[in-house]
């Protein structure tokens, strides 16, 4: 375990690494896992790696991995070396594999595939566990046919338990009679998943593992070649595992596509701020007594490992969005306006939008709600009404909305004071709410029933097109 020096028993610096296969997106619970690495690193002052796991040559495209460098750039996941790809790495994979074999750590299966296939189906018949069930464990190589295809298997001990003290889990223990010889080599001399990861994690010197606890039992078969390892080179020490349970939707059940958004570039399309998703995530199974909002500084002081809870945590999409709006509404006014415009298209003025902002952040919860809220700013003449807003808009409202026209072209100073002075006049004159006036006014300046307040929507859209807007819905 590491002190809070950052350093594991041997003084090792801690070293992290985070290992996503490329799927096609960066997957919302693997971002979690990446944060929970990173942060680990930075909180102890060590190292965080980053490895692309791209054996799987039919999924492992150029751009999938884009997508995941991508969607770790977004949430602000910077690693201290460049990523390692694993399918560069196969020959190092294959030399471990030809090392147990010569320290009679592994063996030659000459095992074919129909052989197998009837040890399972024998197996299926007496009810008994799936795996290889050794026969090639103490055999001669000699007895195979000459030439015959041969996959490299691990000698898993026979007898006694393998434990893992695990950060998140507690001790795990598993009976070694469990698992059984599995390959390292395939017959084409490819390395299985098994083996690569091992070899990875060790060669990046990596003293913790945290992971998504779908892994757990990966753990006790790679620990087997670790131990296989410590008599052959130096360097194969065994890591700090940390088995960190996976998401679920509020239904309980594992996170899937029936649940919503997947990947973190769903999340950054949906209008949510990578701020508020990295804090979102972080508190998704950890926590800091009542604290819900943390700074990326705060969050590396305070995250430890052993504080992430046992059980799944469960994804709250309302949550999320009202802690996205939190982060709007902190969020700065040029940032913001630079985000939206893209949204609302090439018509949008930032300098306009970042002096609309501190109005237009006050309800939005995401950045697509906030280009919806923004859009009246560039409407072409005449605006197109939505029904509601129309609605108001009878004939005894668009000879208000001609009274008022009237009043605002012989006002003289267009400010937000003068503006409401001059309507609230107008609503007593007609013993009024002002609200009974305001509403037709938004629906006319707007085009919809929702905006910031109107006088900010007057000075806003400025004198000019103001009025003309008004005069458009008034048939003056």
């Amino acid at each position: 375990m590491a002190s809070s020096s950052g350093k594991v028993s041997d003084q090792r610096l801690v070293v992290t690494r985070f290992a996503p296969s490329p799927t096609g997106f960066l997957h919302i619970g693997n971002a979690r896992t990446g944060l929970f690495s990173w942060l680990y690193a930075r909180h102890l002052g060590g190292k965080a790696l980053l490895r692309i796991e791209d054996t799987d040559k039919k999924r492992s495209t150029q751009e999938a991995i884009d997508v995941i460098l991508e969607g770790l750039d977004w949430l602000g996941l910077e690693f201290d070396e460049e990523p390692v790809y694993q399918s560069e790495r196969a020959d190092r994979h294959a030399e471990v594999a030809m090392k147990l074999l010569e320290n009679g750590q592994a063996y030659k299966c000459f095992a074919s595939s129909e052989e197998l296939a009837e040890m399972r189906e024998q197996q299926k018949a007496k009810k008994q566990p799936l795996r290889y069930d050794g026969r090639w464990r103490d055999r001669d190589p000699s007895e195979a046919p000459e030439g015959a295809p041969f996959t490299i298997r691990i000698k898993t001990p026979e007898g006694g338990e393998t434990v893992i003290e695990d950060a998140v889990q507690g001790r795990v223990k598993v009976d070694n009679r469990e698992i059984d010889d599995f390959i390292l080599l395939r017959a084409d001399g490819t390395p299985t998943y098994m083996l690569a990861v091992v070899v990875d994690d060790m060669d990046m010197n990596c003293t913790h593992i945290i992971r998504g606890d779908d892994h757990l039992n990966n753990a006790f078969r790679q620990i087997q070649v670790i131990r296989a390892m410590q008599g052959i080179e130096d360097g194969w020490e065994e890591p700090t595992y940390a088995h960190v349970p996976l998401i679920h939707g509020n239904d309980g059940a594992k996170l899937s596509k029936r649940h919503g958004a997947l990947g973190v570039r769903d999340y950054r399309d949906m209008g949510i701020l990578p701020e508020a998703l990295f804090n979102y995530l972080l508190r998704l199974g950890w926590g800091h007594g009542d604290q819900e909002e943390f700074s990326r500084e705060e969050a590396i002081a305070l995250f430890d490992i052993n504080g992430v809870n046992k059980g799944p945590s469960r994804f709250d999409m309302k949550k999320l969005l009202s802690m996205n709006g939190n982060y709007i509404r902190a969020a700065d006014d040029a940032r913001l306006a630079s985000l939206v415009a893209p949204l609302i298209g090439p018509d949008a003025d930032q300098a306009l939008l970042t002096k609309a902002m501190p109005e237009l952040k006050t309800r939005a919860r995401d950045l697509n709600e906030l280009a919806e809220g923004a859009s009246f700013l560039f409407k072409q003449r005449p605006l197109e009404l939505t029904e509601k807003a129309a609605s108001l808009l009878d004939d005894e409202a668009k000879q208000r909305l001609s009274a008022i026209s009237e009043r605002l072209q012989a006002e003289t100073d267009w400010t937000i004071e003068a503006l409401e002075a001059s309507l609230k006049a107008y609503a007593e004159e007609l013993e009024l709410g002002l609200g009974k006036l305001a509403q037709p006014l938004r629906a006319a300046l707007t085009g919809q029933t929702t905006s910031p307040g109107i006088f900010d929507v007057l000075v806003l859209l400025g004198r000019e097109e103001s009025l003309a807007r008004i005069n458009d819905q008034a048939g003056g």
